[in-house]
């Protein structure tokens, strides 16, 4: 929790400029110049949208459980692989409309970013919350398909981003990367969730 916040600091205070997302040069906005929102108006949007997306999630949960049974899969499966891409589905959205403006840079950001809140910020919280609320505490301790997912999805992504440049076969590529994952959790044993590999 403690680099989420260093992060937050380097991208919105020390360095910000470096996560700008200017328009290349001689690209404009396309409705002439617009004004910028106040910070009580952003904070207020932000709330909005906060609430809006929590009552969504309650009411996913409950029907992904019972689709989850219907459908055969584990809830690791559920876990990893749907509630990720249906909770992530505004990041998922907004990333791919800049990429189809040629904003790499900034499409990169928000995927990036969007995992390192998860990783660093969201599943600490999750487990010193588990405490107060549930019925029993959560820890960090995963199988070796999940290790592995993560190991895999981080030398992946430093390998993409480390050239500076995309193009249509690399992200065919991703997501057959992410197709293999999803079959692998799909087949995962149910009970092999929190075994010790031998």
């Amino acid at each position: 929790m403690v680099i989420y916040a260093s992060h937050l600091l380097f991208t919105l205070v020390t360095h910000k400029r470096l996560f700008s997302g200017l328009p290349p040069s001689g690209e404009t906005h396309g409705g002439g110049p617009h004004q910028a929102w106040g910070l009580g108006r952003s904070i207020a949007v932000l709330a909005g949208a906060t609430a809006l997306i929590a009552w969504v999630s309650e009411i996913l949960v409950g029907s992904v459980e019972q689709a989850a049974h219907a459908f055969g899969m584990t809830s690791i499966f559920v876990g990893v692989i749907v509630v990720a891409i249906i909770g992530n589905a505004a990041e998922h959205s907004t990333a791919i409309l800049v990429a189809m403006k040629n904003r790499m840079d900034l499409s990169l950001s928000i995927s990036i970013g969007s995992s390192i809140q998860i990783a660093l910020f969201v599943a600490p919280v999750l487990v010193l919350a588990s405490y107060f609320i549930g019925p029993r505490p959560m820890d960090l301790v995963f199988t070796p398909a999940e290790v592995m997912a993560v190991v895999l999805a981080a030398m992946i992504t430093g390998e993409v981003a480390s050239d500076g440049e995309s193009n249509w076969l690399e992200g065919l590529m991703l997501l057959a990367v992410y197709a293999i994952l999803g079959i692998c959790f799909y087949f995962l044993p149910e009970g092999s969730h929190g075994a010790v590999a031998h």
